[in-house]
């Protein structure tokens, strides 16, 4: 049996609650608030990685410890550089939502984008899999702030 990577959705929804000490709703909340993506079975049950818990586990302490609400979190995950990570031209740049939106991240611009980000998978975008905690997140950022200091 092949050992199972981190990135691998195998625990559902009740697992991930038990684990991290919060309810379904919870978890659910966060998904619709466009703070995590799980990964979704054809019968609709929700799947999570060993990296997605980490991110619900970011979550739940910047709102508890840090006094940080939901739609804080989800504009500092808007002010990730998607369009530094990906590479892309200055033309798509400039015209994307995600670059002037600090509102939302990019994945949660999915219908409005264009190129290759309107046909992948956000849950599979290396925009979206930067960060799986709370000190990735910190570090991306501060990097981006450094750079575009200079």
């Amino acid at each position: 049996m092949k050992p199972i990577n981190e990135r691998d959705p195998v625990f559902p929804i009740s697992v991930v609650a038990e684990r991290l000490g919060i309810s379904e709703h919870t978890i659910r909340m966060y998904e619709r608030e466009g703070l995590i993506i799980p990964y979704k079975k054809e019968s609709g049950h929700r799947l999570f990685s060993q990296v997605d818990m980490e991110r619900i586990e970011c979550i739940k302490r910047t709102i508890s410890e840090k006094k940080i609400s939901i739609a804080g979190i989800r504009r500092l995950l808007a002010l990730i550089p998607c369009w530094e990570i990906k590479g892309c031209e200055d033309d798509i740049k400039y015209s994307c939502p995600a670059y002037v939106d600090y509102e939302r991240p990019c994945w949660l611009h999915k219908a409005s984008l264009k190129g290759d980000c309107a046909t992948n998978e956000c849950r599979e975008c290396p925009v979206y899999n930067s960060i799986k905690s709370c000190d990735e997140l910190k570090e991306l950022l501060k990097r981006y702030i450094e750079k575009s200091a200079i």
